[in-house]
């Protein structure tokens, strides 16, 4: 399973977001902290808020934060929200033209592994991603001032 990079930017934003906690972050420190897209990150950000993810706070002294606590955003959720219209292999789109389809066991298999990448996930939240250790490392990293 490859996880689209949308996918892969909002995890490094809802990281950075929950390192820096307390104050509000802005998309350009964010793209800049891990050399990526602004203009792709500006579209991530909208999703997690509209998802509620995040606040987003408009204005001069605006800039965006986590909405909930990290221990409260479960990562399998998340992928699995930002994952759902991606086909793991031809036969799960819409537009399915394998020709073995009808006496193929691979989708059934492939289904059962995707819901256990899933499952997986599932098993964590932001909170696990950010454990002391990790979140001394990822602050220098990612040259975040945290309080």
């Amino acid at each position: 399973m490859t996880v689209t990079s949308f996918t892969d930017y909002s995890l490094r934003a809802l990281i950075y977001l929950a390192i820096q906690q307390k104050e509000l972050s802005t998309i350009k420190e964010i793209a800049e902290s891990y050399d990526i897209s602004r203009n792709h990150l500006m579209k991530v950000v909208q999703e997690l808020s509209h998802r509620e993810y995040v606040k987003a706070i408009r204005g001069k002294n605006g800039g965006i934060k986590l909405n909930r606590e990290p221990k409260d955003i479960n990562i399998g959720t998340l992928v699995r929200e930002l994952e759902q219209g991606s086909a793991l292999v031809e036969c799960f789109g819409d537009n399915n033209q394998c020709v073995i389809t009808p006496a193929c066991q691979l989708k059934k298999m492939l289904g059962e592994a995707l819901e256990g990448f899933f499952v997986t996930l599932e098993k964590y939240n932001l909170a696990d991603l950010i454990q002391p250790k990790e979140k001394s490392e990822l602050t220098k990293i990612l040259n975040i001032t945290a309080d």
